[in-house]
């Protein structure tokens, strides 16, 4: 337990999984806490025993981040109350089947909770932090975001957006003292699984990270000022290489000309 005051966290899709240990890990680290989620009573208890254990004000908010109502409410929280100083964008789902096995609502749902709501959300904390030069910013996408082909691609591309905006963020915020930060699971023991329908286990024996070890990665990550952080990934090389062939390629990637091997 510490006691160090280090403000407020917000964390969406707190009620169980990702989110409910980065509650507690925050909580322990000084952190009070704002949870987010549509499972109130979920986050009740949560909140009390997190209270319990650690002595900080813990609050819940009721809020479904598919309605834009209830992300405008997250996102005024975050902008009025001038005691948040981490944001925690960890809400998330994935689909039962592929984009091809889902209805117009479903691909909806994903793109609202997924990307809409991780968006708005950043944008207004990266706001108001950069203008107190003070926060941090915690997004939690996925390996899938470097692996479309592995799954299916409506999922691995939502978190290849929240790489892309975490990137952005990072680029801009260069200089503050505020952080961005991308943490990218692989295949982690959560409830998202289930919800979609799939047995991780069955799907990926042997690979499947506990959800406690993951959190740990992440905010060891995080307090190196990480940018990217992939916790299953032992080779740090491959990622720095994959950043470095993805850097080089960029001043080719506009030219007045077509490229010769596209001429007839």
């Amino acid at each position: 337990m510490s006691t160090e005051n280090k403000g407020t966290a917000i964390v969406t899709g707190a009620s169980s999984g990702i989110g409910e240990v980065y509650a507690e890990r925050l909580a322990a680290r000084g952190y009070d806490l704002i949870l987010v989620a549509r499972r109130l009573d979920r986050l009740d208890a949560l909140a009390k025993s997190i209270g319990e254990k650690t002595g900080r004000k813990v609050e819940t908010l009721k809020a479904d981040l598919t309605q834009k109502a209830d992300v405008a409410l997250v996102e005024k929280r975050l902008k009025e109350d001038a005691s948040i100083t981490l944001l925690v964008n960890n809400a998330g789902i994935s689909l039962e089947g592929s984009i091809l096995d889902n209805d117009t609502a479903a691909i909806e749902q994903l793109i609202a909770i997924n990307i809409t709501a991780p968006t708005v959300l950043s944008a207004a904390a990266g706001k108001v932090f950069k203008a107190r030069d003070q926060g941090g910013i915690i997004n939690i996408a996925s390996v899938l975001a470097f692996a479309p082909d592995l799954f299916d691609g409506i999922y691995s591309g939502s978190k290849a957006h929240v790489v892309n905006i975490t990137l952005g963020l990072a680029a801009q915020l260069k200089g503050t003292k505020v952080r961005a930060q991308a943490v990218l699971p692989g295949a982690t023991r959560s409830e998202i699984w289930e919800k979609s329908g799939k047995d991780v286990d069955a799907l990926l024996p042997g690979m499947v990270m506990e959800t406690a070890d993951l959190v740990d990665a992440g905010l060891l990550g995080f307090d190196r000022g990480e940018v990217i952080t992939i916790p299953p990934l032992a080779d740090e090389g491959q990622y720095l290489a994959y950043d470095a062939a993805r850097l080089a390629m960029a001043p080719n990637l506009s030219r007045k000309d077509v490229a010769p091997r596209y001429r007839v």
